[in-house]
């Protein structure tokens, strides 16, 4: 990755923390399942270091639940390894979600660093299925291009936020749920529609209640130009 993609990021991020200020509101709406941890950036090899060395292609591997300081983790991660050509502008990602304006921002980032994004985990000499769930969605669609190899998943939900009520505990007893407001949701559309991706999806998604999931179809993903299934 050049030096500028390194400058750009962090650029961007400033100008994505202002540009959000206006949708704060909405900063604690979810689209995941509790108890995943945080979402962690790190450089991995495709191939085995025996057989390859220094010249083995080096990716981004991105793991974890996408919370409100993953997009500035992102931007230390490419200031941290931008002069190291041997890591490439692809990343693997594998997350149950998170928040939904942080996985936006997230999905800002990866399309301004030219990032190809796979849904994949690296291991051994190759890569493994992976999934990515709710708002993990957003961040995918940031992406220049997006795979969903044969395998890994891609699922949708309604997104909310869970409020304590009064008297309520730690335990996440007497929570409330809030949805999304149309503002919201045209906010979702547009962003979508910015990233080559039908807004259609966002509609489908608020179908889904937000117990469950439904897992995005071949057919889905390419009616709707999220993804396809080959680098």
């Amino acid at each position: 990755m050049e030096q500028v993609i390194v400058q750009s990021c962090l650029r961007r991020a400033g100008r994505l923390a202002a540009q959000f200020i206006a949708a704060a509101a909405f900063l604690g709406f979810s689209a995941s399942f509790a108890g995943a941890d945080p979402m962690t950036f790190r450089a991995a090899s495709l191939g085995a270091d025996s057989n390859c060395g220094a010249s083995c292609t080096r990716v981004i591997v991105a793991e974890g639940e996408i919370n409100d300081s993953t997009p500035d983790a992102f931007a230390k991660f490419v200031a941290l390894n931008g002069g190291n050509r041997s890591v490439k502008s692809v990343v693997f990602l594998h997350s149950p979600g998170g928040r939904v304006v942080a996985s936006m921002q997230l999905g800002e980032m990866f399309r301004k660093a030219g990032a190809a994004v796979v849904v994949a985990r690296v291991g051994g000499e190759g890569f493994t299925a992976a999934r990515c769930y709710s708002a993990c969605v957003y961040a995918l669609m940031g992406a220049r291009k997006r795979v969903i190899p044969p395998g890994s998943q891609v699922a949708i939900h309604r997104m909310f936020m869970l409020e304590r009520l009064s008297g309520g505990d730690n335990e996440g007893h007497a929570m409330s749920r809030t949805y999304a407001h149309p503002a919201m949701l045209d906010r979702l559309g547009a962003y979508a529609r910015k990233m080559g991706v039908s807004p259609e999806i966002i509609v489908s998604a608020e179908r889904v209640a937000p117990d469950r999931v439904h897992v995005v179809s071949v057919k889905e993903m390419r009616r709707w130009r999220l993804a396809v299934q080959k680098l």
